[in-house]
């Protein structure tokens, strides 16, 4: 097998769904006894230490974008998704039917006010978590 360089490894990542490069990091997490998550759990872990008000203040800076309903427009919702979430077009298309679901998870109140904006203008019902 012919040796690849890191930049056709990205190039082929960027090909790749998010579905489908999730399913390569389980992948290569099994197949080489390693874990990618274990900086981020470390830095999760230490956070609530800081005291609980530095912990609530904390949680109110990261939203769930959550769909309820894709209204009479699906298609339109589908575009949206797609284009906040960089999902293909199938996995768009079945989180929109699979309503309620969560679009995006812990971004900013920027981010989520954005995305709520640009899917209600497209005629879903959202809300914020």
């Amino acid at each position: 097998m012919a040796k690849l360089s890191t930049d056709e490894l990205l190039d082929a990542f960027k090909e790749m769904t998010l579905i489908e490069l999730s399913e390569f990091v389980k992948q290569f997490e099994d197949t080489f006894e390693v874990t990618a998550a274990a900086p981020v759990a470390v830095a999760a872990a230490g956070a609530p230490a800081g005291g609980g008000d530095a912990a609530a203040a904390e949680e109110k800076d990261e939203f769930d974008v959550v769909l309820e309903s894709a209204g009479d427009k699906k298609i339109q919702v589908i575009k949206e998704v797609r284009g906040l979430t960089s999902l293909g077009l199938k996995e768009a298309k079945d989180l929109v039917e699979g309503a309620p679901k969560a679009v995006l998870e812990g971004v900013n109140k920027e981010a989520a006010d954005k995305a709520k904006e640009a899917l209600e203008a497209a005629g879903a019902t959202i809300t914020l978590k």
